[in-house]
């Protein structure tokens, strides 16, 4: 009963309606007059137009955070122990999906809070700098959030260490910053993709090294240009703390939701099956890497 409730909340979450977020990346259409805000333009260097130099330090650091699985993977040994607070004997991924649901969700607890509270504290700090700030505040913020999902999928049995997990935890990232429709059923459909292989037993087979790093580049050229826009506000003058803390707050939130649900609906597919995963657009076909111009 449990995980067939959790199962019609997964299918419910995959089909909201746009909320307030949503109508909040409009705001990229104010970069001309942000451009235009006295004391801006001193800050950049060789006379680069502030929004394209913040663009730029953003995506190269995004490059080097999502090459690097190392930097945000967890550790799996503490997250298995906590298992044993509910007298549940975890030594390896594979234990977890014997497992009820009911007993993850247990150990997940309050992870959401956790991490909304770490990504509000950097956001308050860096959105304080101004316009320098931004491009260290993406790169924060993005590195947090991809220790959460790691985390999500660690508690839910998954070896983010593994390529496809990675990819699927990159595609956790532009699903859950997609600004259109469009934008969501892209990364929807490498994410459904991914979690049938997966699901399905299908041998993985490893993407070639320039492959895998020309996804990465693209994922975050994409990040980078979605959160650049979001973050423009914090250069106003005195307002930047408190913009830099509510939308990472607001951001987290949407990524440790979207792991939640995600990783939880693959866990009830690697017990009962693929046709568990609700596929609200069909997988896609091949790896693309944005798989949308849609920013």
């Amino acid at each position: 009963m449990y995980e067939r409730k959790a199962i019609h909340a997964i299918h419910a979450w995959k089909n909201p309606k746009s909320g307030w977020f949503d109508k909040a990346w409009e705001a990229s259409k104010a970069t001309t007059a942000i451009k235009k805000i006295p004391g801006v333009q001193w800050t950049i260097d060789k006379g680069t137009p502030p929004v394209e130099w913040v663009l730029q330090k953003s995506v190269g650091g995004l490059v080097t955070l999502l090459n690097d699985g190392a930097h945000w993977s967890v550790r799996p040994k503490a997250i298995y122990s906590e298992f044993s607070k509910f007298g549940l004997n975890v030594n390896s991924h594979r234990d977890i999906v014997a497992l009820d649901l009911e007993h993850v969700d247990r150990a997940l607890g309050w992870l959401d809070v956790k991490y909304k509270s770490i990504a509000a504290a950097e956001g308050g700090s860096t959105g304080a700098a101004g316009l320098p700030g931004i491009p260290v505040d993406v790169v924060a913020i993005i590195g947090i959030n991809l220790r959460a999902i790691g985390e999500y999928a660690t508690y839910c049995g998954f070896d983010v260490s593994l390529q496809s997990e990675r990819l699927f935890a990159m595609n956790v990232l532009t699903f859950a910053s997609s600004p259109t429709d469009g934008a969501k059923q892209a990364a929807l459909a490498q994410l459904v993709r991914i979690a049938n292989d997966v699901a399905s037993k299908k041998a993985w087979k490893e993407l070639e090294q320039h492959a895998f790093v020309n996804i990465i580049r693209k994922i975050a050229a994409l990040l980078g240009q979605r959160l650049t826009k979001a973050k423009l506000a914090q250069i106003i003058p005195y307002f930047g703390a408190g913009i830099g803390f509510g939308f990472n707050t607001y951001f987290t939130a949407k990524i440790c939701d979207a792991a939640f649900f995600l990783y939880r609906e693959r866990f009830l597919a690697e017990k009962y099956g693929p046709d568990v995963i609700e596929q609200t657009v069909k997988a896609a076909k091949v790896f693309d890497t944005t798989v949308t111009n849609e920013v």
